[in-house]
């Protein structure tokens, strides 16, 4: 078993604390959050502020900033990780030592920034189009850090949308039929570790996979050369020949549901029929593999049928994959039926991160709060997959 404080000789990441550091029991100078501390020492440890600070412009024009820049995305960052997602609550976290502490420089003797500050650092600094690119990528960046730490032969890319609904005059925010309100359709891409390696808002009438190409192109880059494998899964929203293709061209390993026709289930016709006998208490489950080509798809592929007769019910249930791997079709099922860790992800990032709070009036500045958002998952994320010995490490949310 690892030692309970987290070293051991599998190369699990060790935290150290800053000497400087008292414990007192003082009303006057307490804080709930001291637990943000970790996270900041693991952020000195990686060296994620220094990637920051390369990464960002200061477009500020005065000679009169307070707070560093990187300073300021750590009071952004944390604050999220410790469920502080609006501007305003920085009036109250100006004042608490640990925030103090993380953001560092002069905060740690006075003050952090205040709910102005923040404001016009979210919506005015951070909006400016290099700096929102700069985002964009930070994400994939820490990630690569981390990796340096725990190199992985293979990646698995899962690609999924999800929902955020708005309540207001957002730009951007659109009825959608599908989740029956209005809304933000962003989409994300995760690795196998639960990292979020790439996200984008979307405007809420756009269709699942709009933007894919955007997304996942220059996370496919960063790993070329760095890993031997590549694998990629995605469920029916993502079905089209343009990202077969894609995927295919890049020498990529990909699952991706299918969504059922008249001419798939003809090809199973014979495994739609109720099996003769008695009826199983338990579920029957076949699987067939065959060849097809859609009128779309510039030539044919491999497509796995999984039918499970479950007891109780009249009819089977179908599902469809299509795939170039070529292992058994057993086997690539349950490679696929584990993309539902992905939506796990998801509810993690809108229960414990909040990622769904984008209240602000333009469509830029909430892009930035689901990126401040997405380094906040990581770094949380982070702490758990590297810093937190085995027997204690649970999902978020977890009891």
């Amino acid at each position: 078993m690892a030692h309970p404080t987290g070293e051991s000789k599998d190369g699990v990441l060790k935290l150290d604390f800053d000497r400087r550091l008292m414990l007192q029991f003082r009303g006057s100078v307490v804080t709930s959050d001291a637990g943000l501390l970790a996270y900041r020492e693991l952020d000195d440890a990686l060296g994620l502020r220094a990637i920051a600070g390369e990464t960002l412009a200061d477009a500020r024009t005065g000679k009169n900033g307070r707070h560093a820049l990187v300073g300021l995305l750590r009071q952004s960052v944390f604050g999220r990780l410790a469920g502080y997602d609006d501007v305003n609550d920085a009036e109250r976290l100006r004042h608490d030592p640990a925030m103090r502490w993380i953001v560092g420089g002069k905060a740690a003797h006075g003050s952090a920034a205040s709910p102005s500050q923040m404001g016009r650092f979210e919506t005015r600094w951070l909006t400016v189009e290099k700096n929102l690119s700069a985002l964009a990528d930070l994400s994939g960046r820490w990630i690569d850090i981390v990796h340096g730490r725990r190199p992985p032969r293979g990646v698995v890319l899962d690609m999924d949308s999800s929902v955020s609904p708005t309540h207001g005059e957002q730009e951007n925010s659109v009825w959608n039929g599908h989740y029956v309100c209005t809304c933000y359709h962003p989409l994300f891409v995760f690795n196998q570790f639960g990292d979020l390696e790439r996200c984008a808002l979307r405007p809420g009438n756009v269709h699942s996979a709009d933007g894919w190409k955007e997304v996942l192109d220059p996370v496919v880059a960063r790993y070329r050369g760095k890993v031997s494998r590549i694998y990629f899964r995605a469920d029916a929203g993502f079905a089209n020949p343009e990202v077969y293709e894609f995927l295919e061209a890049k020498q990529i390993k990909y699952a991706i549901r299918l969504p059922k026709n008249p001419i798939l289930q003809g090809r199973i016709g014979y495994l739609l029929k109720r099996p003769v006998g008695r009826p199983s208490n338990d579920v029957r489950r076949f699987h067939a593999n065959f060849t097809y080509q859609a009128g779309s798809w510039t030539k044919p592929r491999r497509v796995i049928a999984k039918v499970e007769w479950h007891p109780g019910e009249l009819v089977p249930r179908v599902g469809f994959i299509v795939t170039n791997l070529s292992r058994p079709a057993e086997r690539v099922v349950a490679f696929y039926n584990k993309r539902g860790t992905c939506e796990q992800w998801i509810k993690e990032g809108k229960g414990a991160i909040k990622w769904t709070r984008l209240s602000c009036r333009t469509f830029a500045a909430n892009a930035v709060r689901l990126q401040l958002h997405a380094l906040a998952y990581n770094l949380g994320n982070f702490l758990r997959t590297l810093a937190t010995p085995e027997p204690i490490k649970i999902p978020w949310g977890g009891g």
